[in-house]
């Protein structure tokens, strides 16, 4: 999507913290990249009045990433509401990911964007690999949510078709299997995940608390991950996150992403999708680590 939309001169609303990828493609596709914040004691909700200030005649898209990755947030009707009134009032799309709409296990019901398409075109980008966990397939889709047909006057649609002939399709035996995986996977397949998710971010916020140094403005409600913030001024010999990554890797070899390649230094993005075991055992790890380096009991 964001090679079909790149145009000389342009640039695209991007989160941060958000998925990198969306970084990488927009400096490959030349267009410019300007971050909006997303709050985390609001449960990281958009700052909207950031999005106006960053918004110019130039802005051909916001990206959405809903539930998040790396936030673990699920967003209200009434956030999602507003986040389509402010593109609407600015005049420009929103390419909502939501590749991890069915992973949404926390007290929000996912709503997807695609609702309030009435207000402002949406474009929604899906995936096989979340839900199904298959995520070497890269088998994913696009549906275009355009009431107003703006995006089907403004010849979005064929762009689209145009790039897809020069992009490499999946496999042809993965495309062929996608149609009995939809129809033929039962729903107790689907709650074991939801469950397994569940247990394991309620494990993962209540661990982070026991962790001298670390501190998680918001409980995970979706997606696979969480975001955890450093205080380093309770931390010996770790000059930032960057630091307290590789030092967990050597004497732990327990490994959790910088918050600096997500655009939030001095935090941590922490996975907690797989077994009970090994997740309790990773972040007791984490807590000895913290512990070793606390100031005070250096």
């Amino acid at each position: 999507m964001i090679s079909v939309l790149a145009q000389p001169g342009s640039n695209i609303l991007l989160p941060k913290p958000g998925f990198p990828l969306y970084e990488s493609r927009t400096m490959f596709s030349n267009l410019e990249a300007r971050h909006f914040n997303l709050i985390p004691d609001r449960g990281w909700e958009a700052d909207l009045e950031s999005v106006e200030a960053l918004a110019d005649e130039n802005t051909v898209a916001m990206v959405i990433v809903n539930p998040s990755n790396p936030c673990g947030s699920v967003y209200s009707h009434d956030h999602l509401a507003k986040i389509a009134e402010t593109a609407r009032k600015l005049g420009i799309i929103i390419i909502a990911d939501e590749v991890y709409d069915h992973l949404a296990f926390g007290n929000k019901p996912f709503i997807p964007m695609g609702i309030f398409a009435d207000m402002v075109p949406v474009i929604t980008v899906g995936s096989i690999s979340k839900r199904w966990l298959v995520p070497g397939w890269r088998l994913g889709w696009i549906a275009m949510c355009d009431l107003n047909c703006i995006l089907k006057e403004a010849k979005v649609d064929k762009s689209i078709e145009s790039y897809i002939n020069i992009t490499n399709d999946p496999a042809t035996f993965i495309q062929g299997a996608v149609p009995q995986i939809i129809a033929n996977t039962k729903e107790d397949y689907f709650m074991k995940i939801l469950n397994l998710l569940r247990n394991s971010a309620d494990l993962c916020y209540s661990k982070i608390k026991e962790a001298r140094g670390i501190t998680c403005p918001h409980k995970p409600e979706g997606s696979m991950f969480v975001m955890a913030k450093l205080d380093l001024s309770c931390l010996d010999g770790i000059q930032d996150d960057l630091d307290f990554c590789c030092m967990l890797a050597k004497e732990e070899s327990v490994i959790v992403l910088p918050g600096s390649a997500l655009g939030m230094k001095d935090w941590i993005r922490i996975t907690f999708a797989m077994d009970i075991p090994t997740l309790e055992n990773a972040l007791e790890r984490i807590t000895s680590f913290c512990q070793r380096h606390d100031k005070l009991e250096a």
